[in-house]
């Protein structure tokens, strides 16, 4: 028997409306699809490889949602538009969107070329913008919505991670300026930031980022990387009739990592921080199960 989503919302929040996820195959994107479906959401999964797609879909099937997939390239602009029809077709409404697809890697800001800056901007800020836009323009502005956009820890600076830095700090300000733009509308816009997630995400970096990633808890207040689950749950209020005047805001998930200061030493810890895992399906990545 399938393992239910352990979730904190009421099962029916979500009845009858329609979520598009980008980036559904894998990570966040997968979990917060899980979570939606379980609160009654029908489930969009977008990304660009459809095999990943596939598997989330008949995962979600086989815990009784319902779920269809969309292969796309969020840099591709004619393409967006015609998968956000496509999903329009197919469910007949686009109620929230989650614009949770991207990627970056590491390297200092001398390394990057333009064309890696290029790729990046696209991914994590172009993409969002015509995600979004597309969600308006075909459903959106006449019916209403939410949007939630996943951004990252960009505050202060981002060493190593320049290019997505940049791009994600400009749609931490698209967000707010949407929110504006489309509140008449009854559009909410929104972000959610994650810090250290662990999900599938960390078994992409290379053998010499093993040992920062393994110690990268100790550095954050809560004294740990974060949970899938608990950047879902984030993302679920966001969407949620709780959230209906939450809007133009970025909610950080990150144990206060974002908040700490390298000249304040942190307490050894009495006892391990509470951990939220709602999500039957979640592993831990190799790099920390190692």
């Amino acid at each position: 028997m399938t393992q239910k989503y352990r979730s904190i919302y009421r099962p029916d929040l979500f009845a009858g409306q329609v979520a598009l996820i980008t980036g559904g195959g894998s990570g966040i994107g997968r979990c917060t699809a899980h979570e939606l479906s379980s609160l009654g959401a029908r489930i969009a999964l977008l990304g660009r490889k459809q095999e990943k797609l596939d598997q989330v879909k008949a995962e979600i099937e086989a815990a009784g949602g319902e779920a269809d997939t969309f292969v796309c390239d969020i840099r591709n602009e004619a393409l967006v538009k015609e998968t956000v029809a496509a999903v329009l077709r197919r469910f007949g409404r686009v109620d929230f969107l989650v614009n949770n697809a991207g990627g970056q890697y590491r390297a200092e800001l001398e390394n990057i070329t333009l064309n890696g800056w290029d790729a990046v901007i696209r991914s994590n800020l172009n993409g969002g913008f015509v995600m979004s836009r597309e969600c308006f323009v075909q459903w959106m502005k006449a019916h209403g919505g939410a949007i939630v956009n996943i951004v990252m820890d960009n505050w202060c600076s981002t060493p190593m991670m320049g290019h997505s830095g940049a791009a994600r700090a400009g749609m931490v300000n698209f967000t707010e300026t949407a929110a504006v733009e489309w509140g008449p509308y009854n559009v909410r816009v929104n972000g959610v930031a994650p810090g250290g997630i662990a999900s599938s995400g960390f078994d992409h970096y290379p053998e010499s980022e093993r040992e920062y990633l393994r110690t990268y808890g100790d550095s954050v207040p809560l004294g740990r990387v974060g949970t899938e689950a608990e950047t879902a749950s984030a993302i679920v209020f966001l969407l949620s009739e709780g959230a209906a005047f939450v809007s133009g805001t970025t909610v950080r998930v990150d144990g206060a990592s974002s908040a700490a200061r390298p000249w304040y030493a942190l307490p050894k810890r009495k006892s391990p921080s509470p951990v939220y895992d709602g999500f039957p399906l979640s592993k831990l990545p190799d790099v920390l199960s190692d």
